[in-house]
């Protein structure tokens, strides 16, 4: 390791920071003399702080608490400057009162510069001394970043007592085995590399700065500068890399170690708050610090990096869980509150997901069809006894080699035989399975994988490539046994053949599963479409998904002896805890529209289905595709009885289509999302029933919400509306009441548990649940009827705030496609909030070469449209050759895109396609 230079040993006296600093206030900084040593060794070292006592005090507030504020390398107390001001604020206005002691660590900030090597430990026991000589007793909160996390989570380790929940930002207590310490790091420790980077010039500090997202302004960027402008002030920081544990012989990885481990017993309330765009400090850190503390909230800000203090209000989120875990500060109610959070009953189950795999598990009935399977010719079967075979020696052989109860495992397999047995072998053993399909896209993919952070991954060649290519974590299994040079390149362990075979001798071996997991277990993280923002990972646990396969039992009177074409993979893997045979068919599942209707019917004949669940694109062009089919076709889709179409609104036209190709047929429309898969259901003729319903009261005088009707909520299923404001926010109480506009919520008990590592998005969609109701806030907004029926208006972030009141979008859109000339319309809203104007976006017929404005005769008629609808006046109409939908359902249109598009070109930017 190369030498620091001798700048990084001189002393200096401890100062307050030069006023101006942007965001601090000097009142807030303090002097303090901490006594160390014994006898004739005694002496002081004199720390800088930022300290709230006085202004609390000031506004007459009593604290609570107090949070212990450690800052990392190469920052200083500056980086708590906003919670500083936040919670005097929040005291001044009545709230819960917290004292903010914000630290300069020695040698760093406008602290003491020892002239003296700072260990890890002599850094958790300067803190002791410090607020021992602060006469801190507790109860304390601890709140670190980069290495002041580590310090932070010393001084909780060794002060149980004083200790009320612990709070980290981006930081990391252990190097995994095997792993390197982050290039970054790697490169700063290298000979001749250290103390140039970190003392000698301002490099190590600059480079951190650079690492905000959005980048930082120039005053805050002084501030961070202003206690390390000359290189004797600069050695702490090349100080503190130095004292990076970089294997088990260094100084410091004795202390890191016990620290580590002391953390496991820590069952006080714990709060992470992560960047994940953080080169240092990645995703696997965080992994590591959710396994030694299980029960901690965790939210991960897509965006953010290392510097997540300043790229997000983080000061919110901080005075937000304190007044959820912590409301009155005191430990008693954080051992409380974790009590509370781990009350589940660990109820066993009566019928489990697995259920009909163990009672057909002797039957030669078929249980699933691939129409198109991997490397190989026509359709394949698969019978109960096989699959059950199956996914006993996969659970088996899983085990033994190495998956226990609680691992994540991502599936990059497609739809089919591979993939059930799969997933149903984890989940009979008790892994946990997340899926994220390929229609998220590489981006989207990489950020739920990471996200998520499996510890094992089985996936085919593609999966596999983009895995290792992209730096996806997990050990890696293959679904086909592939070359030695292959298996290599990619990381693979073993292969799904193999697992099975291993699988086997342990069955042979008289080798047991573990027990079945209980209800509460996790069971899956399933992926959103991400088709309003970044995917979230949507978490459920075994009884929310055996609730969700009743439900749908219930409801469409599916079971064993149904036949289940399934056109969107989450059905095709429910139809084994159905008991049904499902079916996939020919088609790319990330592209929903490559589905055919000769596709459909071959699908429908190979299981005599009675029941066809297809997405709204993929029956898009089922339809479009209808004159391909041939007598025999149309015989198999005259079986059917039942037809569903899910995943974004459909309309009454598409409905009734789906009705001509299946004569026979029942047409349902469910509504739902990843969150719960089937609140309300309605059928055509409930469609006709509900229009004609709208249109006479509409005649009669009654104001017309419009929007798509998506009918009655299914027996368990509770649907409530929480009214919007004029700024389109939507209430934190709700109705029943007919007519109402708002945000939808909903309960029923195959909603889903909670979001994976967004606490914040959690707790936001559970405002207004109690401790008898669980209500999830769906982002979408409509109303309900006199009849019960649920009518969907659009989502909340694309509620239109005019002048005049809000618009929800749908019912404006509705009937501009209905003029001809239409195929497809968005409208959205153009300007600040509450005075948006209202802008159409429209697909024409035949389609736009190009994106322009419409004509004067077409942007007479939509206007025309939309004054009807809503009574609102419309500023623009412009036309585009294609409307731009999400990736994985090729149906949701991306209203915001489109938002900031025409705000764009309508103020003289270039007119491109959106």
């Amino acid at each position: 390791m190369s030498r620091l230079p001798r700048s990084a040993s001189a002393t200096a006296p401890a100062s307050r920071p030069p006023a101006g600093l942007d965001g601090l206030d000097p009142s807030w900084s303090r002097l303090v003399d901490v006594p160390y040593g014994l006898g004739a060794h005694r002496a002081s070292r004199t720390w800088h702080i930022l300290d709230n006592a006085e202004a609390l005090a000031e506004v007459g507030a009593e604290p609570v608490g107090t949070i212990l504020c450690v800052h990392g390398n190469p920052t200083w107390s500056y980086l708590w400057r906003r919670l500083v001001a936040r919670t005097v604020e929040t005291a001044a206005a009545g709230g819960p009162a917290w004292r903010v002691v914000a630290v300069d660590q020695l040698d760093m900030g406008f602290s003491e510069r020892t002239g003296s090597p700072q260990t890890l430990a002599r850094r958790v026991a300067d803190l002791g001394d410090l607020t021992e000589a602060l006469e801190v007793t507790g109860p304390v909160v601890t709140l670190g970043h980069d290495w002041g996390g580590v310090v932070s989570m010393g001084w909780a380790v060794d002060h149980p007592d004083q200790l009320a929940g612990l709070m980290l930002l981006n930081t990391a207590i252990h190097q995994p085995e095997g792993e390197k310490i982050p290039a970054p790091l790697r490169l700063t420790l290298a000979r001749g590399v250290l103390g140039r980077a970190t003392v000698g010039t301002t490099g190590f500090l600059d480079v951190t700065l650079g690492l905000a997202h959005p980048p930082l302004s120039a005053e805050v960027k002084d501030g961070f500068r202003a206690p390390y402008r000359q290189a004797d002030r600069r050695g702490g920081i090349g100080g503190f890399v130095a004292d990076i544990p970089v294997d088990d012989g260094h100084v410091s990885s004795p202390e890191l170690d016990r620290i580590a481990e002391g953390l496991r017993d820590l069952t006080v309330p714990a709060l992470m708050l992560w960047g994940p765009r953080d080169p240092i400090f990645s995703d696997r850190y965080l992994d590591d610090l959710v396994d030694r503390l299980p029960h901690a909230d965790v939210h991960r800000f897509e965006g953010a990096g290392h510097l997540v203090a300043e790229d997000v209000d983080y000061a919110g989120a901080v005075l937000t869980w304190l007044g959820d875990r912590l409301p009155d500060g005191a430990a008693a109610v954080a051992d409380a509150a974790v009590a509370a959070e781990e009350a589940r009953v660990a109820s066993a189950q009566d019928r489990p997901l697995w259920s009909y795999l163990d009672s057909l598990a002797d039957s030669p009935a078929t249980a699933l069809v691939e129409m198109a399977p991997a490397g190989a010719d026509g359709p394949r079967s698969v019978s109960w006894s096989l699959l059950a075979r199956r996914v006993h020696e996969i659970a088996l052989g899983l085990r033994a080699h190495g998956v226990r109860p609680g691992d994540r495992v991502s599936l990059l397999v497609q739809p089919g035989a591979d993939l059930t047995a799969v997933l149903y072998a984890c989940v009979r053993l008790g892994a946990v399975v997340v899926v994220a399909d390929a229609g998220l896209g590489v981006r989207g993919l990489t950020r739920a994988v990471r996200g998520a952070w499996p510890d094992h991954v089985i996936g085919q060649l593609p999966g596999l490539t983009a895995a290792t290519a992209l730096g996806w974590p997990g050990r890696k299994i293959s679904t086909t046994t592939l070359s030695p040079v292959a298996a290599r390149a990619l990381g693979v362990e073993a292969s799904l053949p193999e697992i099975a075979a291993l699988g086997r001798r342990a069955h042979d071996a008289l080798a047991e599963l573990p027990d079945a997991p209980t209800a509460d277990a996790e069971a899956a993280i399933l992926f959103t479409s991400g088709s309003t923002g970044p995917a979230k990972g949507v978490v459920y646990r075994h009884g929310q998904l055996t609730a969700l396969r009743d439900a749908l039992a219930e409801q469409y009177g599916v079971g064993p002896g149904t036949g289940l074409v399934a056109g969107f993979a989450p059905f095709a893997l429910l139809g084994p805890a159905l008991g049904a045979t499902s079916v996939t068919p020919d088609m790319d599942v990330t592209k929903p529209r490559t589905l055919t209707a000769r596709a459909v019917a071959a699908a429908t004949a190979a299981v005599d289905a009675t029941v066809v669940f297809l997405s709204p694109a993929a029956l898009t062009n089922v339809v479009a595709t209808s004159d391909e089919l041939d007598d025999a076709d149309h015989r198999a889709l005259a079986g059917v009885e039942t037809f569903l179409s899910a995943g974004a609104p459909v309309s009454e036209t598409l409905l009734a289509a789906a009705g001509d190709l299946m004569p026979n047929a029942t047409p349902h429309t469910p509504y739902g999302m990843t969150e719960g898969l089937l609140m309300t259901d309605v059928t055509l003729e409930g469609v006709r029933s509900a229009t004609a319903d709208r249109a006479a009261a509409v005649a009669a005088g009654a104001p017309d919400a419009g929007g798509v009707c998506v009918g009655l909520p299914g027996a368990t299923t509770m649907v409530r509306i929480a009214p919007l404001d004029d700024a389109g926010r939507a209430s934190s109480t709700f109705t029943d009441d007919a007519g109402v506009t708002g945000e939808i919520v909903v309960s029923a008990p195959h909603v889903e548990d909670h979001y994976d590592r967004l606490w914040l998005t959690h707790r936001i969609s559970r405002l207004g649940s109690t401790a008898e109701t669980r209500w999830h806030r769906t982002g979408d907004v409509g109303h309900l009827d006199a009849q019960e029926r649920l009518w969907v208006e659009g989502r909340l972030p694309h509620v239109i705030t005019t002048a005049t009141g809000v618009l929800t979008p749908v019912a404006s859109e509705q009937a501009v496609e209905a003029r001809a000339g239409i195929a497809r319309a968005a409208v959205v809203g153009v300007g600040p909030a509450g005075t948006q104007q209202v802008v159409v976006v429209a697909e024409t017929v035949p389609p736009a070469r190009r994106a322009g404005l419409a004509s004067a005769a077409l942007a007479a008629s939509v206007r025309s449209a939309v004054g009807s609808a809503s009574g609102r006046p419309v500023a623009a109409v412009l036309v585009v050759p294609q409307l731009p939908t999400d990736v994985r359902h090729n149906s949701k249109i991306d209203r915001t895109g489109l938002a900031a598009w025409a705000t764009s070109v309508l103020s003289g930017g270039r007119m491109r396609r959106p």
